[in-house]
């Protein structure tokens, strides 16, 4: 074993010779307030977000590979050192308004470059003449002017991300110096119209987003010289008219996805996708296709089609039973929001053998034909909600064996037979929200021994048992439990969760009309590390009350938030060593003592910094005659209410302890 770990170390030193040429020494320079480590065998200086407004390059080891300067306040960047080889430079989120050639003169080793969320008005095309390596540069989120000649220098640069930077226009040259790009991101943008002749320079160009760009007409040649193109994503734009996509995709012979969403289309030709053979992602959601021909337009044509979403896509008339019989390498079917025959849609669906996951969310369906899942033994995916089914439909699922995720929420069901899951042992999320199941058959989950996460809010349901959860079995992989909206009824001693579900670790109780917890709530689900109980009717923080807390020694969220709580000891959450979030907004706190001693704990101290999450809109009810409080202070109307943090620097209270 020793002589295996010396390789392995010397294997290591001899990569980062062969990177550096030197090895690396046990401690490198580092600036003031800075954090520097060792990251895959490259020196990371992290200085972000310490309030810097000047570089800190006192400190700054000229072996650093990675510098990360986030956030903070610079304004200016002053020259390098020289002979750093630095790799990575993060600026982004600081108040950069101009980019000049000398700023990151110098940097011959730059790779990565990251401007992001600046002031950024300006840059000078030769900013990056030195860097003749860089191969990614993020300038998302500023305020560009417009560009009459060439945007930048560079014939390395494959990586190129402009979204939401104010452009309103690209101009012929803006691409004429950068020719090189592989991947290219101007979503966001308030284009309106891709003109002739703005992307023919992008001759090796295969990711172009043009999402959200406002976009009513793109020209039949713009993408004439992309033919490598293998991603476009047009989403989000309103393209209702004067676009021949005919064209346009024409020239694109190897796209293999397309994104089309929410772009106002409302009608595609039959021969659209003729030379798009290799498509394999075609996302057309949310457009306006009422009478979209699938078996010609998508079907005849696209035999390599691997995912297709159709969703809320208002498509009429029924499924020809040839829909997508040449399509049968679909594995992704998504046809939520369409209002659809259930009769047709079984047939349509017959020949995708290889189907892994389809959504029918949404489609007004009722039931489906008895045989409807029988061919799909592949399918890992299933969601059927917001269907008004009948009890029977439930009936049609045992066939499908190898679903990993079954959602049904707020489908009409009522009565779930024993049977319908019998066979999904290999069901990893089951959501049942919305449907009235008041009674539940004996053992109805006996079989889901795999099960991570159930869902069963707003069920009618009153309590949880061995009846649901057979007392043969064990659910060891069940991690979430998700109960909100339920009129829960506890009992008043005794745990509320079978001990089947010992594995539990996040909980949802929410709006489940709770009064009271019991002292050993929680006994048999120890595990509980997320605990959810905001909106409900729980009262003050008497004694015994919350103590079912102390069982839960691996809690790190707590939501108390909008109950009816009027004052709480922070020693409550003494056995909670590993809390890191406690809401308490919402309830009709009084000002008094403990306030200051929980703000002490939750925001102030130093073991326990931010515990308290929003507490900058916790407020208590202040009674001067029992509140304790400097004199003449609080005493103006309308000052009964006020928030902890002004309570906390105004009360007489002694520090704990005293």
């Amino acid at each position: 074993m020793a002589t295996r770990i010396s390789i392995i170390v010397l294997i290591t030193l001899l990569a980062y010779v062969c990177n550096t040429g030197a090895f690396p020494s046990k401690q490198l320079n580092c600036p003031e307030k800075c954090h520097c480590h060792y990251s895959r065998i490259n020196w990371v200086t992290d200085c972000s977000k310490i309030n810097l407004v000047s570089m800190p390059y006192k400190g700054l080891d000229t072996n650093v590979y990675v510098l990360y300067l986030n956030g903070n306040f610079l304004k200016e960047i002053q020259p390098f050192p020289a002979n750093i080889k630095l790799r990575t430079l993060q600026l982004s989120e600081n108040f950069l308004t101009k980019i000049h050639k000398t700023m990151f003169a110098g940097l011959r080793y730059l790779v990565d470059i990251n401007l992001s969320s600046n002031l950024i008005n300006y840059i000078d095309p030769q900013a990056f003449v030195d860097s003749a390596g860089l191969i990614t540069l993020e300038l998302q989120g500023n305020p560009l002017k417009q560009v009459e000649g060439p945007f930048l220098n560079s014939k390395s640069l494959l990586n190129l991300y402009l979204s939401n930077s104010h452009l309103t226009k690209l101009s012929p040259h803006f691409f004429a110096k950068i020719r090189g790009l592989n991947k290219l991101d101007i979503s966001g943008n308030p284009l309106h119209i891709i003109e002739p002749g703005t992307f023919d320079p992008l001759t090796s160009l295969k990711h172009l987003i043009l999402n959200n760009c406002n976009l009513t007409h793109i020209s039949s040649v713009a993408f004439s010289s992309l033919g490598d193109l293998t991603i476009l994503e047009l989403a989000g734009n309103s393209l209702k008219s004067h676009v021949d996509w005919t064209l346009i995709l024409g020239n694109l012979g190897r796209l293999e996805h397309l994104d089309l969403r929410q772009s106002g289309i409302s009608n595609l030709p039959d021969n659209v996708f003729f030379k798009n053979k290799w498509l394999r992602s075609l996302v057309l959601a949310e457009n306006e296709l009422s009478f979209l021909d699938v078996a010609t337009t998508l079907g005849h044509n696209l035999v390599n089609l691997d995912f297709l979403d159709l969703s809320y896509c208002h498509l009429k008339g029924p499924f020809f039973k040839d829909a997508f019989a040449s399509a049968t390498k679909l594995r992704t079917l998504i046809l939520s929001g369409n209002d659809l025959s259930a009769e047709d849609l079984a047939v349509a669906l017959s020949p995708l053998l290889k189907l892994v996951k389809l959504s029918l969310r949404d489609c007004g369906l009722t039931k489906l034909p008895a045989n409807t899942f029988h061919k799909f033994t592949k399918l890992h995916e299933l969601d059927i909600s917001r269907n008004p089914l009948d009890n029977t439909f439930t009936a049609l699922l045992s066939p499908l064996e190898s679903l990993e995720h079954l959602d049904m929420g707020y489908s009409n069901v009522q009565r779930i037979s024993k049977t319908s899951f019998s066979n999904m042992s290999a069901l990893k999320t089951l959501i049942l929200s919305g449907n009235k199941l008041k009674s539940q058959e004996f053992g109805l989950f006996q079989n889901l021994t795999r099960l991570e996460v159930l869902e069963l809010n707003n069920c009618g349901l009153r309590r949880l048992n061995d009846i649901v959860f057979y007392d043969n079995f064990t659910y060891p992989n069940l991690k979430e439990l998700r109960l909100s909206g339920n009129p829960l009824q506890i009992p008043e001693e005794g745990p509320i969760l079978p001990p089947q579900l010992s594995g539990l670790r996040n909980l949802d109780m929410s709006k489940c009309n709770l009064s009271n917890l019991p002292v050993d709530a929680f006994t048999t689900t120890p595990n509980i590390g997320q605990l959810l109980l905001n909106d409900n009717n729980l009262k003050n923080d008497e004694e015994g009350s919350m103590k079912f807390l102390e069982t839960l020694t691996r809690l790190e969220q707590l939501d108390l938030s909008f109950n009816n709580i009027t004052a709480i000891n922070r020693n409550k959450f003494g056995y909670s060593y590993q809390l890191m979030s406690l809401r308490l907004v919402g309830n009709p706190w009084k000002c008094d003592c403990y306030v200051v001693d929980m703000w002490r704990w939750g925001v102030m101290s130093e073991g326990y910094i931010d515990v308290l999450e929003d507490s900058k809109r916790l407020e208590c009810n202040f009674d001067p005659k029992s509140s304790p409080i400097n004199k003449a202070k609080l005493t103006r109307p309308g000052s009964e209410l006020i928030t902890w943090a002004r309570y906390v620097g105004e009360a007489n209270c002694p520090l704990r302890g005293q």
